[in-house]
């Protein structure tokens, strides 16, 4: 399989199977209806597992940008095919949530909650707050790629990697994933916000294009920040890498103080 086929295949198996197990929780008269957080986390690791397994020995499963670029920063990766693996990842990610959104046809006009259905297609933070809620992506995110580099230097979870991959993302879920709905993938957020666009989801409301930047750049820089600490403990390096991510998380924060300020909303919280 090509390489760039086997991220979009196993991105859009990853937002069909983690964007359903949401719409089971959150859209009406669904039979998982008012299930809780522990089965959106469970379901989600459960969906990297399957994508990982699914693809892994044609691509490596990145099926994140985050992931893609911190591994091209560790050198792991060749930064040639950075952006062929990202449009591979972004393009599958709005197939897969098109895909849980026919899985629930007939759902969406039984949701009166324009939130919710917003929520079946990408993250919202439970307090708004930019700084805090860029912050809270970066640490996520960092924990998921150093965790990855972690899992890779163990010889003993050959063959167990995807179950591995996915236990992790469950326990950032639990663990971490209350703050903003833990997105820490790019592709996991924006392809299926550009498919809440574009669908003709009953009564659907807005997409919440004000918000979209943060789970978009705050894995990004978060992924880079735990590839750099990863080599920095590990393997004692220090580069050129290591300054370029500390300078973009520091003006990732101070974007977000921006955001803050010059937002429009009234429900922007204090720390």
């Amino acid at each position: 399989m090509n390489i760039y086929l086997a991220e979009f295949f196993g991105t859009a198996l990853l937002l069909l199977m983690g964007g359903g197990v949401v719409a089971n929780v959150v859209l009406r008269k669904s039979k998982g209806e008012a299930a809780d957080w522990i089965v959106i986390a469970v379901g989600w690791g459960l969906a990297v597992t399957l994508g990982v397994y699914a693809v892994g020995q044609f691509s490596g499963a990145h099926l994140n940008p985050a992931v893609t670029i911190a591994f091209a920063v560790t050198g792991d990766f060749a930064w040639s095919q950075v952006p062929g693996y990202i449009v591979a990842q972004m393009l599958g990610a709005i197939v897969g949530a098109a895909l849980t959104w026919l899985t629930y046809l007939p759902h969406w006009r039984a949701t009166d909650d324009q939130g919710a259905k917003l929520g079946v297609f990408s993250t919202a933070p439970g307090i708004r707050n930019y700084m805090a809620n860029f912050l809270t992506e970066i640490i996520g995110t960092a924990i998921l790629i150093a965790g990855l580099l972690f899992i890779g230097a163990n010889k003993f979870t050959d063959g167990l990697n995807p179950l591995i991959v996915g236990a992790l993302i469950v326990a950032i879920g639990v663990s971490l994933g209350g703050p903003t709905g833990y997105a820490i993938n790019p592709a996991r957020d924006l392809g299926p916000r550009i498919a809440h666009a574009l669908l003709p989801i009953h009564k659907k409301g807005s997409s919440d294009w004000s918000y979209a930047i943060v789970p978009v750049l705050g894995p990004i820089v978060g992924g880079m920040l735990g590839a750099v600490i990863y080599r920095l403990v590990f393997e004692s390096t220090f580069d050129v890498w290591t300054i370029i991510t500390v300078v973009l998380v520091a003006c990732t924060l101070v974007l977000g103080q921006i955001m803050n300020k010059k937002s429009s909303r009234d429900d922007i919280a204090k720390i």
